[in-house]
């Protein structure tokens, strides 16, 4: 199987993979929830390096070109190896665990009609309630 080839693979293959890897390489001592989670703050810090310095019209053009484009794939890719790999190491299914989170969020912000003058949105922007992953 190519390295890159995402046909027929799901969450638990790609985990199993990820297991298999540490362990042939006898990583696994090191995959304490701890380091898993530090490692995958430091994954995502370096996708953020990436957009650090851009302007939003410059970070929405970040795939038009290919080195850039290989950089946030390679950063995504060791993003969700780290969460991944942390969520095998506490038993976390990371699919259930985001369904849930959206059913908690489809209650927690309501779907508010645009209205009023300009176009406001129902005072969501006056409390703050912008970040459905909170």
């Amino acid at each position: 199987m190519a390295g890159g080839e995402v046909v027929g693979h799901d969450v638990a293959a790609l985990q199993r993979r990820l297991a298999a890897f540490a362990a042939a390489r006898d990583w696994q001592p090191f995959h304490t929830p701890k380091n898993l989670a530090a490692a995958l703050s430091v994954e995502a810090s370096e996708l953020l390096e990436i957009f650090q310095w851009l302007t939003p019209e410059q970070a929405e053009r970040v795939m038009d070109d290919p080195e850039s484009a290989h950089r946030v794939a390679d950063e995504v890719a060791d993003v969700l190896a780290y969460l991944l790999q942390f969520c095998e190491v506490l038993g976390v299914d990371p699919l259930v665990a985001l369904a849930a989170k959206i059913d908690r969020n489809e209650v927690r912000f309501p779907v508010r009609r645009r209205g009023g003058e300009g176009g406001e949105d129902g005072g969501e922007a006056a409390t703050g309630d912008r970040h459905s992953s909170e």
